[in-house]
């Protein structure tokens, strides 16, 4: 086989589904409400508890509800390819698995090298912002812990280490060791609780909107000092392109493939159910919080709860502060979840070291790279603050999004009669809308995530040259 040939090589959609019934790897214990919960857990947190409200500050104005909009636009039209894949291809990995079966072997390393990253990224921002939560949540009862403690380096006089962000990632970390259904059932609780929170805050807060809030509904367009365009329609992209990754942790779930009761049956609608609920909630929040309080007042760390304490309902902004302190957690399950699993599936198929790919004797879970991750993200979440690892995100998920909808046309044509047991409607107008709001969203990124993502990209293509390809399953099956 020559040079070019193993980097196109690509493992059969017939011999991955015939596997998926045969692998025992994992203990399949997740029904359709535990996925769902998995979806919306991933979906539903910073973005509510915090992006709305400093996105709103920062770039959009109350038309922060269009940038969700938007971002919300382009994650559907993946959704639906995603639903398609999860149905016809249930094997753990989601996008990485997804693109090996179709574009081959360098394309899938790509991406699923892309996401490990990028998902752990995405825990240590939620979890900075849980600590602002927890930090808000413990002032309210007169507790204070050191200032050394209460943040990264430059967030503010005297901050050292973020250390109650660093400490809920190793326990989730510890939470995603133990049997996957403790967990799922822990995370679907806490995902009960942070649904009810969402309800308070819509349906309080709603009867104290003043629609005056409202106006101007986009802001006049002005330049920063940092020479950076905010307010206008470009202030609303820009939004939209941040606040992207909080509206797309539904792909979480289908990286529990193997976990799942009947995948072929529940991922696909697990997908879909996860996103309506989660956008529903996103957009109802956003016009209540910019509407109950001036959106040039929502750049703060806890910005609902601070909404809250604004309007003197003191047992609100408690309750909000305590439920986000909850709800923020099961991002956190979702997305160190997915990470672990996208790494033990390159392990499983030879592209990384095959000692990431053993699970526990006892509690049959992935906990050799849990711990690793674990260790990580806590170092990332203490030492870096919010905004900073924020903008290091989004890129490869986006870049994901265009694999599984291009992936979704190329085996539309390719093998048309392969069995789904969930189609996407309207190809290819919906994967075309996916790519192009993709493509969009992308070019509305920072440099620095693009500087970021080249140097980890280029970084991967070195492991898989020396190691990856040489190591492969199908290189040894060859």
């Amino acid at each position: 086989m020559g040079f070019f040939d193993k980097l196109l090589r690509h493992k059969p959609v017939e011999v991955l589904q015939a596997e998926a019934g045969k692998r025992g790897d994992f203990r399949r214990v997740l029904g359709l409400w535990q996925l769902t919960a998995i979806g919306i857990g991933g979906i539903i947190g910073v973005g509510v508890f915090v992006l709305a409200g400093k996105q709103a500050a920062i770039n959009a104005g109350p038309a922060v509800a269009i940038s969700f909009l938007i971002a919300g636009i382009a994650s559907a039209a993946a959704a639906l390819c995603y639903a398609e894949f999860a149905g016809m291809i249930p094997v753990t990995g989601s996008a990485y698995t997804y693109g090996y079966a179709v574009l081959g072997e360098l394309a899938a390393w790509l991406i699923g090298w892309d996401l490990l990253l990028e998902y752990a990224l995405i825990v240590a921002v939620v979890a900075i912002g849980w600590s602002g939560y927890v930090q808000s949540a413990l002032t309210s009862m007169g507790i204070h812990i050191p200032v050394w403690a209460q943040g990264a380096i430059g967030t503010g006089e005297g901050h050292v280490f973020n250390v109650i962000a660093a400490l809920v990632t190793l326990g989730v970390s510890a939470l995603l060791i133990f049997r996957t259904e403790w967990g799922a059932r822990f995370n679907t609780l806490v995902v009960a609780i942070k649904v009810a929170a969402v309800a308070l805050v819509i349906g309080i807060g709603a009867f104290y909107v003043k629609p005056s809030n409202w106006v101007p509904f986009i802001p006049e367009h002005v330049i920063g000092p940092d020479g950076v365009g905010h307010f206008g329609f470009q202030g609303v992209a820009a939004a939209a392109a941040v606040v992207f990754f909080a509206v797309f942790g539904y792909d979480t779930l289908t990286t529990a493939a193997e976990e799942s009761k009947n995948p072929q049956r529940d991922l696909p609608r697990a997908v879909l159910l996860s996103l309506g609920i989660s956008m529903t909630m996103y957009l109802a929040v956003s016009m209540v919080l910019t509407g109950i309080a001036h959106y040039s007042t929502l750049n703060t760390d806890a910005p609902v709860a601070d909404a809250f304490k604004g309007l003197g309902l003191q047992w609100v902004a408690l309750t909000v502060s305590v439920s986000a302190v909850f709800g923020l957690i099961s991002v956190l399950f979702a997305f160190m979840l997915g990470a672990t699993r996208i790494w033990y599936a390159l392990s499983r198929d030879g592209l990384l070291p095959g000692w990431f790919a053993h699970v526990h004797p006892r509690y049959g879970t992935p906990h050799r790279p849990t711990i690793v991750l674990g260790v990580f993200t806590a170092l990332v979440a203490g030492l870096l603050p919010i905004e900073e690892v924020a903008k290091l995100v989004n890129i490869g998920v986006l870049s994901a999004f265009i694999v599984i909808c291009t992936s979704v046309m190329i085996l539309r044509k390719r093998k048309p009669d392969l069995h789904r047991s969930f189609r996407t409607p309207l190809v290819p107008l919906v994967p075309l809308i996916g790519i192009a709001f993709s493509i969009w969203l992308l070019a509305e990124l920072p440099l620095i995530t693009w500087k970021v993502f080249l140097i980890w990209v280029s970084i991967g293509l070195v492991i898989y040259l020396l190691y990856g390809m040489h190591h492969s399953k199908l290189e040894k099956q060859a």
